[in-house]
């Protein structure tokens, strides 16, 4: 039973993976057969040979909107679960807090980098913040909804062991949120990602939102899709980092102990 379960399992892991290189090849083979011009749609040949021509430039822009977004990200992590913990623990700060913010989360973030180029220049500082504000949202959800489910038969039963309100939601709330926060993380860091490259398409003279501009406006749209496939590229890895956490740290959340 367990020799025939193992080569399903094996195809599960390497899914992601085996679903990439079929969408690669069939891209480049309707771009081959097709013809299609490479200044309209580039080939993943045309796309490598970009990345093998500039792979010092685009490595120099990547770097920059990788710390940037980690920067930026960083801080919506401890301000989403700042926030999240508040209104997870308080019903008054949840029923006060929710609409307020959902209502914010609505507002284009791309209509805040003009304001916060007035406010902190050109630069880092606006794309550290575009990365914030379009990805502690989700952290903050998260953690928030964590905390308010838990089970008031749950907590009864403490209350009656002589639990205080603290002791149920540092032992027993935010263990049971981990799943959540992870679930959070691994879609906000996308997210910081676009909020990133948004910023340095308007906002910034490095990084690759600002070689997406370059590359277009010369007209290469091979590094321009070079430059998306890094973005992207980067943001599997850093999901992935968070997919590979979350197995280890709140593996008896999932059945079987697998993370589906």
């Amino acid at each position: 039973m367990t020799g025939r379960r193992e080569p399903h399992l094996l195809f599960q892991r390497y899914a992601a993976w085996l679903l990439l290189l079929a969408i690669v090849l069939l891209w480049q083979v309707l771009c081959s057969a097709l013809q299609v011009s490479e200044f309209i749609f580039p080939s993943p040949m045309a796309i490598g040979q970009a990345v093998a021509e500039h792979h010092s430039t685009i490595l120099g822009h990547a770097w920059r909107t990788f710390w940037v977004t980690v920067a930026g990200f960083g801080i919506a992590i401890v301000v989403g679960v700042l926030l999240g913990f508040l209104m997870g623990s308080s019903q008054l700060a949840y029923r006060a807090m929710y609409p307020l913010m959902t209502g914010f989360n609505a507002l284009p973030k791309a209509a805040f980098v003009p304001i916060l180029v007035v406010w902190f220049g050109i630069g880092v500082g606006p794309a550290i913040l575009t990365a914030f504000l379009i990805s502690f949202f989700p952290i903050m959800v998260n953690i928030a909804t964590g905390l308010a489910t838990l089970e008031p038969e749950l907590e009864d039963v403490l209350r009656v062991l002589g639990a205080r309100r603290w002791d149920v939601l540092m032992k027993i709330g935010l263990p049971r949120s981990m799943p959540y926060f992870f679930a959070a993380l691994k879609v906000a860091i996308t997210l910081a990602f676009v909020g990133t490259t948004v910023s340095e398409m308007t906002a910034s003279n490095e990084g690759i939102g600002y070689l997406l501009i370059s590359a277009g406006a010369s007209m290469q749209m091979g590094l321009a899709f070079a430059g998306l496939v890094v973005v992207g590229a980067m943001a599997m890895l850093m999901y992935e980092l968070f997919a590979v956490l979350e197995r280890r740290l709140t593996g008896w959340a999932h059945r079987g102990g697998e993370n589906h």
